[in-house]
């Protein structure tokens, strides 16, 4: 008996990994690497080449879909002021699942998920409600999940440790990235005090 396909959309490959091999127990899943909020161009390709490392070691097939990070700015840039959470990563949702339920939709996949519900950070909430409602607009079924749960984040972690995986320390977005810059500039800045 042949397992159900899934259009599963990777965002890098610590989540990738822990996830695909989770839904290979009962799909066959297929990564979708659609990624336009990813910022710079160097960490686009790190984690992309990341993700082929995980996608050979898991013997799953990898489809990237090339970003456009141009549209993704012009979506985003109202919102770009928002706290990290907020609705500026909604729309980051909903632009990458929307892309993932069209693929699914016009390759025949009958499921389609993600595995951004993994990170502690990401609304799992958000990303189901969103999935049902890309579903339903492309007549494809949505795998709701919320892969943190079991202690999914630390088992993604232990495995990105144990397979020499890039772990990232922001989401990836050029808000994210230059928050991250803004921090670290300050941590690295005197304190003043005499020894």
């Amino acid at each position: 008996m042949s397992l159900e396909k899934i259009l599963v959309h990777v965002c890098c490959a610590p989540d990738g990994a822990y996830v695909l091999r989770l839904l290979k127990e009962n799909f066959e899943p297929v990564a979708f690497f659609y990624n336009p909020n990813i910022y710079p161009p160097e960490e686009y390709d790190l984690r992309f080449q990341e993700m082929v490392r995980v996608a050979s070691w898991l013997k799953v097939p990898l489809i990237e879909e090339k970003p456009d990070f141009d549209r993704w700015i012009q979506l985003t840039e109202p919102l770009k002021n928002e706290p990290e959470m907020g609705r500026r990563c909604d729309l980051c949702y909903a632009l990458r699942l929307e892309k993932t339920a069209q693929k699914a939709s016009a390759e025949g996949f009958p499921l389609f998920t993600t595995v951004m519900s993994i990170s502690p950070w990401k609304k799992s909430q958000i990303l189901n409600a969103l999935g049902e409602e890309l579903g339903r607009k492309y007549g494809i079924n949505f795998l709701q999940a919320d892969f943190k749960k079991k202690d999914g984040f630390s088992k993604s972690v232990a495995l990105s440790h144990e397979l020499g995986l890039y772990r990232q320390d922001y989401c990836g977005c050029l808000y994210s990235y230059q928050e991250r810059q803004k921090r670290k500039a300050k941590e690295s800045e005197p304190t003043g005090k005499k020894s």
